[in-house]
């Protein structure tokens, strides 16, 4: 049989419950460090990502500005202009050739009472709106007066200003009073 003496003057300390707590510490240590590392690259995986399309627009954001740089210097050169004022007049001819020459007659007609006659109607086209000079021939007064009633009463005709009246013995068909006026019409 053995027998084991310390013949030491101090007895050995015991280490290991130190070594088994340093060894589970270091354990836990590893396993955190390898899961914040796999955390750490799943991150920059799925950012390299993000920085790719974040680059990609960035380079898009630059060629579209270059585009609308080389777009305005073409607009503001002499060319241009010339062809945007000439499609702009253009334009203007266009409109007034679709002005609803019909319906505005309708809309005469019945704001027009009797003893009043349209001389002559001139339309023109102001900032997108119809502006129509307007001479009219009435027999009396009263006509007269009835007929600016009407047109200020209309929901088409608005913005009325009588530019000049006259006033005449006998007129070409009985006319004794003539007003040139100006009147906004509402086409829709």
């Amino acid at each position: 049989m053995k027998l084991r003496l310390n013949l030491a003057t101090a007895p050995q300390p015991n280490n290991r419950p130190f070594l088994a707590g340093a060894a589970l510490t270091g354990t836990i240590a590893l396993l955190a460090f390898a899961l914040l590392s796999h955390a750490a690259y799943a991150s920059w995986r799925a950012s390299r990502e993000l920085r790719a399309d974040t680059a990609r627009w960035q380079d898009q954001i630059r060629r579209d500005q270059q585009r609308r740089q080389d777009l305005e210097s073409y607009f503001r050169s002499a060319a241009a202009k010339q062809v945007l004022d000439r499609s702009e007049f253009l334009n203007s001819l266009i409109s007034e050739r679709s002005f609803p020459w019909t319906k505005v007659f309708m809309d005469l007609e019945d704001t027009l009472p009797p003893g009043v006659r349209v001389v002559s109607i001139s339309p023109k086209l102001v900032n997108g709106r119809a502006e129509v000079t307007l001479e009219v021939g009435a027999e009396t007064d009263a006509s007269k007066i009835q007929f600016l009633e009407a047109i200020e009463k209309s929901k088409v005709f608005s913005g009325m200003v009588v530019k000049d009246e006259k006033r005449t013995e006998q007129g070409a068909i009985g006319d004794k009073i003539v007003l040139n006026l100006t009147v906004w019409y509402s086409t829709t």
